[in-house]
């Protein structure tokens, strides 16, 4: 058996491989299935010869399971060309497993067309439950960021946010939304990622496009603000604009090696997700300091933080939900990384809300900023005539609650 291969130029310098040995294909009639303990499903395989295939008649299938105990052992089957055969999948106990149908003979294509994930759930309730949590928390993030665009526009000031904090944020939802509309959009790249994952799931789904492009759409909305309001001396600090230098040229390279053709485009758009990743870790951190340095969260808006603590806290509950009722704890402690990023981020809004609530709570700023944006009272108008054009160090709110 002869098997050669052409390779072919695809949109942005990436290549897909064809194998021309392949002259039948089997396919399932559906790529996932959930099911109750106890529960069953029928699932058909179909086999379609090319004209002039040379393949015998009857071709034998076994099944495969990457996890076993999931459903009942499927026992080998017989399938007729160009016909169908039916098979049971009957679930025994919570948890994941892909079962894949495996021709006896070599030139059917199957890998990527005759298999089925099944999720096998303790709880439909749970399952409903944890479907609810998930758009809370979508929802809980996609809001969390209007408070503060609310009391910038409110205050017309932006004294109190931290512009390192904006910047990291704004740079990270942009690789964030790279990556997203790539794998979501862009045919050769979910080409490339099912090559890697011949049966696996593609991990970006139409919310998650959605959020990174309002996240970025809101940050816009946001650093317009810091142009036409108010604010003293803030700017974008030394270190985070090294910082960025560092991300730029790390992308700017990789994304040569890309046209090169040296790196897939595939790989380039993880590289986007790491460094997004990396900035989650960091960016909390300037505003965190800021707030110490002033002794106050003037300026700051809460709303955003408990927002942010309600939607990171309902998707780390939406983990372990999701974890008990299909038996698989190691999609949390299996991927530290996700959950450790979810925890650090709760983390440190506890920290903001334990500053505005506890140790700066009804302070104004103690460091004093440029920037007019407080009004003086009439007592003081009279008393100086000439400071309401001078420069205030005071912000222009009322204590905090």
């Amino acid at each position: 058996m002869m098997i050669f291969k052409v390779t072919v130029l695809l949109l942005f310098g990436s290549y897909l491989e064809l194998s021309a040995g392949e002259v039948a294909t089997l396919e399932s009639s559906t790529k996932s299935a959930s099911l109750l303990i106890h529960e069953q499903q029928n699932v058909t395989f179909h086999l379609t010869y090319d004209e002039g295939a040379d393949l015998p008649d009857q071709i034998t299938l076994y099944f495969r399971e990457d996890f076993s105990g999931i459903i009942q052992s499927i026992p080998n089957i017989t399938i007729d060309k160009d016909s169908s055969a039916e098979i049971i999948l009957k679930a025994t106990k919570a948890g994941h497993v892909v079962v894949t149908a495996v021709p006896n003979h070599d030139n059917i294509s199957f890998e990527r067309t005759a298999y089925v994930r099944v999720d096998v759930m303790q709880s439909k309730a749970i399952d409903t439950f944890s479907t609810v949590v998930g758009w809370i928390y979508f929802v809980a993030w996609s809001v969390s960021f209007y408070p503060q665009i609310i009391e910038n526009f409110r205050r017309k000031s932006v004294i109190g946010l931290n512009f390192d904090f904006l910047t990291l944020n704004i740079v990270g939802f942009t690789l964030y939304g790279l990556f997203n509309i790539g794998l979501f959009w862009i045919k050769p790249i979910q080409d490339e990622y099912f090559d890697n994952n011949p049966q696996g799931v593609n991990p970006v789904q139409a919310n998650d496009v959605f959020f990174a492009i309002h996240a970025v759409f809101a940050c816009i909305i946001t650093i317009i603000q810091c142009k036409i309001y108010q604010r003293g001396s803030q700017r974008v600090s030394r270190i985070c604009i090294g910082i960025l230098i560092v991300i730029f040229l790390f992308l700017g390279i990789s994304l040569i090696c890309s046209l090169a053709g040296v790196l897939t485009w595939l790989n380039l758009l993880y590289f986007c997700s790491y460094v997004k990743l990396g900035i989650t870790l960091i960016k909390y951190i300037p505003q965190a300091y800021m707030n110490y340095r002033r002794k106050s969260t003037v300026g700051w808006s809460i709303g955003n933080i408990l927002l942010d603590f309600t939607g990171g806290a309902l998707s780390i509950l939406q983990m372990i939900l999701i974890s008990y009722n299909n038996n698989d704890w190691g999609s949390i402690f299996g991927d530290p990384t996700k959950f450790g990023l979810g925890f650090f981020s709760i983390l440190f809004d506890v920290l903001f809300i334990v500053q505005h609530y506890c140790l700066y709570r009804g302070n104004l700023p103690h460091q004093e900023l440029e920037g007019h944006n407080r009004k003086l009272s009439q007592d003081s108008y009279d008393e100086n005539p000439g400071v309401s054009g001078q420069t205030s160090s005071q912000e222009n709110v009322s204590p905090q609650p």
